[in-house]
């Protein structure tokens, strides 16, 4: 059986913080009123999924969440018939059951899934807004208050794993980056606990870091690893042990890249 990484919930009361770089917020909206689907871009760790559950909150949206990977075919997102008390029973996949009763829901790292789900996609994405279940020979019509939001990292697009220009251009699209360096230090430090005057040197290496990518690295720190770097600190842990575990022992197994990772860190950092 596929392993699907999946979470429903009804938006929470508060909304998860997010500090935009940008005008994202205001074209989600919009797509949300005009009901388009929507593609975000950007490096992992950027900050794509926190802005997805902070507009599903803000809009008081129910959230569906799907990890896609390798195994992920379209059954995982549509549903299957399973046995059940010796029944042959069938049951919605998160992709219908979002359809059926509305809300987003929200694909992350969709070049990752099978070549089929992008089949499944194609017809919720132009104007029929629709969802056929061969299997049990529905046709779902999408109510007003559902959408779609995909995302992607472009950075490890190949040719055996790239979206296809026709299935780019269904979605309206917004492109996340790393925050400018003072809007970073806020988020890590609201994040992390860590007060911004810690927090603004382990902003400064990631900056450092992430022009290697490419070179000596496949991807540059993310925020992400800022934040979880930044925690370790305030807990006590030596600065040295936090940024090694928290940024250098993620972005590389080589031992000699470590090395010079470690040594870059040791220049910024004193």
């Amino acid at each position: 059986m596929n392993m699907l990484s999946t979470a429903r919930e009804r938006a929470p009361i508060d909304i998860p913080p997010y500090i935009p770089s940008g005008r994202e917020c205001e074209l989600f909206e919009a797509a949300w009123a005009r009901q388009l689907p929507l593609l975000l871009k950007g490096p992992t760790g950027c900050g794509k999924t926190r802005f997805v559950s902070h507009m599903a909150a803000r809009l008081g949206l129910p959230l569906s969440t799907v990890s896609c990977h390798d195994d992920l075919a379209a059954a995982d997102l549509t549903g299957r018939y399973l046995l059940k008390g010796g029944d042959t029973i069938w049951v919605d996949g998160p992709l219908t059951r979002a359809v059926r009763d509305g809300g987003i829901c929200y694909l992350d790292e969709i070049v990752e899934a099978r070549k089929d789900v992008a089949v499944v996609l194609h017809p919720l994405t132009d104007d029929r807004r629709i969802l056929p279940l061969e299997r049990t020979g529905e046709t779902l019509a999408a109510p007003a208050g559902f959408m779609l939001v995909v995302s992607y990292n472009p950075g490890y697009q190949t040719m055996l794993k790239a979206l296809k220009p026709s299935t780019k251009q269904r979605f309206v699209s917004i492109e996340f980056d790393f925050l400018p360096k003072k809007q970073e230090i806020a988020v890590v430090a609201i994040e992390s606990g860590l007060d911004e005057a810690r927090v603004a040197p382990l902003v400064e290496l990631a900056g450092r870091l992430r022009k290697l990518k490419g070179a000596d690295i496949e991807e540059g720190v993310s925020t992400r690893l800022l934040v979880y770097c930044a925690a370790l600190i305030d807990s006590g842990m030596d600065r040295k042990d936090a940024i090694r575990a928290a940024i250098i022992e993620p972005l590389s197994d080589d031992a000699d890249v470590k090395a010079a990772l470690s040594e870059v860190a040791a220049a910024i950092i004193a």
